[in-house]
């Protein structure tokens, strides 16, 4: 794994770390957070990526957002602990020999963190994508982001993910993008 590897359709996932509604509603800006994560979510269906997903004690935090769940393949996975890198997510991601997981979601400084560098540990490259993951205090999130850096997670922004795995224009899978990303 290096900071100069780029994204391959083939070893990415998508893992959509808690994005459910008691959550959001103390995040900043929730409408950004949700258009991002709407239009990445959308973009990887398009390319064929595995997209997971995860909830924080549901019975507590509630369900799913519904404009994210409407776009999830499948229910998401109930979790206790703050890291989504948990028994179903691992077992997914080896028995499809996935590399590289696109993380997104909430709290960037609690479960996108503990993710990532659970990822790390297991081998697996995680891209944090930067502008679809909140943090309540933007000074969590900034260092959050620093650290996963200084622990080997690659940092990003969804547009930037997606042309990199899409690779060129001109196809059927580049115009169906270009009217998300519109």
């Amino acid at each position: 794994m290096s900071a100069y590897e780029k994204l391959n359709r083939a070893s990415c996932a998508l893992l959509v770390v808690d994005l459910q509604e008691k959550l959001l509603s103390a995040m900043p800006d929730t409408p950004q957070l949700l258009a991002a994560n709407e239009k990445l979510l959308r973009s990887a269906a398009v390319l064929g990526l595995t997209i997971l997903a995860t909830e924080q004690y549901p019975a507590g935090l509630g369900p799913t957002h519904p404009s994210i769940r409407q776009l999830l393949p499948e229910a998401p996975v109930a979790k206790m602990r703050f890291s989504a890198f948990i028994s179903p997510v691992e077992a997914t991601l080896r028995q499809q020999r996935r590399s590289q997981v696109l993380l997104c979601g909430v709290e960037t400084h609690v479960c996108v963190q503990q993710t990532a560098l659970d990822l790390l540990a297991a081998g697996i490259q995680p891209w944090v994508i930067a502008d679809a993951v909140q943090s309540r205090r933007g000074e969590d999130r900034q260092m959050a982001l620093k650290r996963m850096r200084q622990a080997g997670a690659l940092i990003t922004t969804w547009e930037s993910a997606i042309y990199e795995l899409l690779g060129e224009a001109g196809t059927d899978e580049f115009k169906r993008i270009l009217k998300i990303v519109k």
